[in-house]
């Protein structure tokens, strides 16, 4: 358990209104830790539009203690999506700045969750897209994904570099710690899955050389932004699939990582083609205990807390206050990181925070036709809408309609519609 939360459970039973320091002197106002959902609003030269510091503002003052923002591409040449943001030498920084100004009212932190797609491309952006090894995506995805190509061990040290100058100009831009992508089967997490990575190179076969890549990232990150500004990892407790990354290949680089010095890390789970991050294992009928603790991730959690110090986040599934304050108090993760509910109600912590018992129930937004769902992608699209409403300055609307909501996501994007996508 980490040294703050043994100091603050010596006082009182934990709160979602305690505070919390990192390592590295920052303090967090609260354990409530929003994480990143893919907010689609990159400008033509994938600079964030001034959309995204009204949204990350009215975030602020709703009352989180520390956000990451979604996907912030490392590399212009590899989109995952079209509307992306992509941080680098060619970027206007003080588009960034104002959007890290904003999401610092109200005493909030703001990271940048930095990312490369690897082979996670839909084919309508990039021909070719590279990853570890020319390995297709499988379960039917190899339909709207095009086979990649393998990288080089040249290009490789370029996009460690890229992570390192988008961190260092996150620092610069004013952000207060950033955020690196390795879950989600995107391009770290390709590195570190025997399924994906089958190189017989250093950067490929036993764990040792599979979390090189991650290991290398961070170093570089961390030599660009010093010891005082945190870095995190979004990381799987596993990949969900035969041949992929394991629970325990995940607790042996959690280890790694909380020993290079990582300041923070989040767990989640799943791949493009085992989506867990949109709830638990799909295989497996959830458990009841699981549905009582709303946490997906929970179980592992605690397994990982008997390992490590380094201050943990849980992410998925949360709604109440009471299963939150559960969680903390069990002492197997230091936030509580929500999402969707932000969405639907950018107040939704400061309801947290000032109601003990309070609690948001949330409907998966439905057509009433299943295969019109799954071709809208309602389940991504309907809570992107929320967001662009509040990027507006408009309040979200949770009774907005599902069925308009799929009509202009086909409408807008066309063809571009029917590609998966992911946070």
């Amino acid at each position: 358990m980490s040294q703050t939360v043994q100091q603050d459970q010596s006082k009182h039973a934990l709160t979602l209104n305690d505070g919390f320091t990192l390592k590295s002197g920052q303090v967090i106002k609260n354990r409530l830790f929003k994480s990143a959902m893919s907010e689609q609003l990159g400008d033509k030269q994938c600079n964030p539009q001034p959309g995204l510091a009204k949204l990350y503002g009215r975030w602020a003052n709703g009352g989180i203690g520390i956000a990451m923002t979604g996907n912030v591409m490392v590399d212009r040449g590899a989109l995952g999506e079209p509307k992306n943001v992509v941080l680098d030498e060619q970027s206007d920084l003080a588009l960034f700045k104002q959007w890290a100004q904003a999401g610092k009212q109200n005493g909030a932190h703001i990271w940048p969750q930095l990312n490369h797609p690897g082979k996670q491309i839909p084919s309508f952006i990039v021909s070719e897209p590279v990853a570890p090894s020319a390995i297709s995506l499988g379960r039917g995805l190899e339909k709207g994904f095009n086979k990649p190509r393998a990288l080089t061990e040249p290009e490789i040290e370029v996009i460690i570099q890229k992570f390192a100058t988008a961190a260092r100009l996150s620092k610069q831009a004013g952000f207060t710690g950033v955020q690196i992508h390795g879950a989600h089967g995107y391009l770290v997490s390709q590195f570190l899955s025997p399924r994906h990575n089958q190189r017989d190179d250093q950067w490929g076969g036993s764990l040792e050389n599979r979390m090189r890549f991650v290991v290398s990232v961070y170093r570089a990150i961390r030599n660009e932004v010093g010891e005082d500004f945190p870095i995190g990892i979004k990381l799987n407790s596993a990949d969900f699939m035969k041949g992929g990354f394991s629970e325990e290949d995940s607790m042996q680089v959690v280890q790694t990582l909380a020993n290079e010095g990582m300041d923070l890390i989040e767990i989640s789970g799943g791949t493009y083609e085992s989506p867990s991050m949109m709830g638990a294992d799909p295989k497996k009928q959830v458990k009841e205990s699981t549905v009582k603790r709303e946490a997906y991730f929970l179980d592992y959690m605690e397994k990982v807390r008997k390992l490590v110090d380094t201050p943990l986040v849980v992410t998925g599934g949360f709604r109440s206050a009471p299963a939150m304050t559960e969680a903390l108090q069990s002492g197997a993760t230091d936030f509580i990181g929500i999402a969707r509910t932000t969405a639907v109600d950018a107040d939704f912590p400061n309801k947290l925070l000032a109601d003990d018992q309070y609690s948001m129930p949330l409907e998966n937004p439905t057509t009433g036709n299943k295969a019109l769902d799954t071709m809208g992608m309602l389940s991504i699209t309907w809570y992107e809408h929320q967001m662009w409403r509040m990027a507006k300055g408009k309040n979200p609307k949770p009774s907005l309609s599902a069925k308009g909501v799929v009509l202009k996501t086909l409408l807008s994007a066309g063809i571009y519609a029917f590609r998966k996508r992911r946070a």
